[in-house]
């Protein structure tokens, strides 16, 4: 069944704008067919009802679909990688569970965030990450926030339960700092709220560390191998998954 996410109570169910015109003109659906409604973070098995102008009146059925969503919470910051770099881990990560997306100005960033067409590119963001959580089947739908300065971040790492970050230099080194085991030791600890940094293409640098170190970061590798900016993120949420599910 077709899944679509709405900003109201399952009460109050309508579709409507593309999500509506996707139902009637793209699916061809009839009243009577059943989909999907997400409302305030619960799936619910619904009948279409009525096709009222620019709307779909659905009707639930009583049947909740149980929640997939990861028992806490992933926050991804991401040094401005180039290209559509972000649009691949907006969408993958979303597939995978992340809970938000926070960009950020890293000092070896080559990519500068266009202020004139941020506005617009955070919106496709943000669509991207609606259309991989309907496919993924999830409850939420992660925010992609505006990107922040790097001295932004820091200062929203105390908010977390636990901040990860992803070092390559921890990675070359001989003991390594096993991502596996630290899994471990917060869910004994039962953290409700990971934030886990990853730099762009060129890594991060010394001195951001060792800023992220003085707030309560800790480092961690994500194995033997370097990876690519776009790939880091999505190897630590399925850590995580397959730790904590």
């Amino acid at each position: 069944m077709q899944r679509y996410f709405i900003e109201t109570s399952i009460e109050d169910a309508r579709i409507s704008g593309e999500d509506a015109r996707h139902i009637e003109r793209v699916m061809r659906m009839k009243e009577g067919d059943k989909i999907v409604v997400v409302a305030q973070e619960n799936a619910y098995i619904c009948t279409i009802t009525a096709f009222a102008g620019d709307e779909v009146v659905v009707q639930p059925t009583g049947e909740i679909i149980a929640s997939p969503e990861l028992p806490v919470l992933v926050t991804v910051a991401c040094g401005l990688p180039k290209g559509d770099k972000l649009e691949l881990i907006t969408q993958k990560a979303t597939e995978l569970g992340m809970f938000a997306l926070q960009p950020f100005e890293a000092e070896r960033s080559i990519v500068k965030w266009d202020k004139k067409k941020g506005a617009n590119k955070q919106e496709r963001l943000q669509k991207i990450a609606k259309e991989a959580a309907e496919q993924a089947h999830r409850t939420v739908i992660p925010e992609v926030y505006e990107p922040i300065a790097f001295q932004q971040l820091v200062q929203q790492a105390p908010n977390f339960d636990v901040v990860f970050i992803a070092d390559e230099e921890d990675a070359k080194a001989d003991k390594r700092t096993s991502f596996a085991h630290k899994l471990q030791q917060i869910k004994a600890q039962q953290a409700k709220s990971i934030l886990i940094i990853f730099g762009p293409e060129g890594g991060i640098a010394r001195k951001e560390v060792e800023a992220l170190l003085q707030v309560g970061a800790q480092p961690m590798s994500l194995g033997p191998r370097i990876l690519r900016a776009e790939t880091a993120p999505l190897y630590a949420l399925s850590a995580i998954s397959y730790e904590f599910e």
